[in-house]
């Protein structure tokens, strides 16, 4: 894979991201009593008015939402309200961070828990409560999760014998492109660049930035392959999204999280194959084939360089291995 892979990155140019603003993929919400519904719309209300960016606000008011649906189920165990006070507050928020790591029915990660925990401060410090006294999760020590050479190779095999070329599409993006699952529905056809040899994907990242990439060979060839098929799609004409639902509408992350599982069921892999997974194998190839860190930083659309840097790390099935 590193041998076919040639990926170039052109930096945002000030000023342009501004001008462009991109549909985000909704999801499901989660359901909450009419009480916490009016305290969850204060606070979206509040973000609304903070120098922050439009993506920064979505994350915090799901991370919210999650907390206030896990609140409303056990807020009768604390003496008193940990919406209002702060004892209370530091109880309810590393009670919160226990069932995220350990006791919830989706064992989250340390990543994603330090995530929800800066939302909480967020939160709290605007309904004047302040920060939660809780320390964050000490980040792993070992490079995110990727798919091994053989895993790799069934993969591609189950993608190239998708029926749909929109699913293979949105397959090879996230494998070859690095982008995450929001940046691929994000996707509008005129982020597709084409010319005679070569093309590019315009992504939309976090806080609005974007990013260039060139895309791999096989890649090209399937977006191609969709582009001449999208025209006899339901609104194709009227609705700029790459990828489109049956009704003609933009594809969900959570229906394009949905094709990516269904191929890797149909390639036998054992663990969960998300978007994600897929971008964790690009950045691992590329960092730990000696690719300039700053280029494959520049690719995943990472603000900072220790993000990248993980990847060059050891797995935890490599210090499973021992060294011969």
């Amino acid at each position: 894979m590193t041998s076919e892979i040639t990926q170039h990155v052109s930096l945002q140019k000030p000023g342009f991201a501004s001008e462009i603003t991109k549909p985000h993929p909704g999801a499901r919400p989660t359901r909450l009593p009419p009480a916490y519904d009016v305290i969850l719309d204060e606070y979206a209300a509040a973000l609304e008015r903070a120098p922050l960016s439009a993506e920064t606000r979505r994350t915090y008011r799901s991370r919210v939402r999650m907390y206030l649906a896990w609140l409303a189920d056990h807020a009768a165990a604390y003496s008193t309200d940990p919406l209002a006070a702060r004892q209370a507050r530091d109880w309810a928020v590393r009670d919160y961070r226990m069932w995220l790591l350990r006791d919830g029915p989706a064992r989250r990660s340390r990543v994603h828990v330090n995530s929800a925990l800066t939302a909480l401060d967020d939160f709290y410090t605007r309904r004047g409560l302040g920060k939660a006294d809780i320390a964050r999760e000490d980040l792993p020590k070992s490079a995110p999760r990727a798919l091994e050479e053989r895993a790799r190779i069934r993969w591609l095999r189950a993608v190239e014998a998708h029926l749909s070329p929109r699913g293979r599409c949105i397959a090879l993006i996230p494998y070859y492109a690095g982008a995450r699952i929001g940046e691929i529905v994000r996707l509008d056809v005129d982020d597709v660049q084409m010319s005679a040899r070569k093309s590019k994907l315009r992504l939309y990242g976090k806080g609005g930035k974007f990013r260039e990439v060139d895309t791999h060979p096989k890649l090209r060839t399937e977006l191609q392959l969709w582009l001449d098929e999208r025209p006899n799609w339901p609104h194709a004409d009227d609705n700029r999204a790459l990828f489109l639902n049956a009704k003609g509408g933009r594809l969900s992350a959570r229906a394009a999280g949905g094709i990516i599982a269904a191929i890797a069921r149909t390639a036998g892999l054992d663990d969960a194959t998300t978007a994600h997974v897929l971008r964790h194998t690009l950045a691992t190839t590329l960092a730990r084939g000696k690719a300039d860190l700053v280029l494959v930083a520049e690719i995943l659309g990472h603000a900072r360089l220790e993000t990248t840097r993980r990847y060059s790390l050891p797995s935890d099935k490599d210090k499973e291995t021992p060294s011969s």
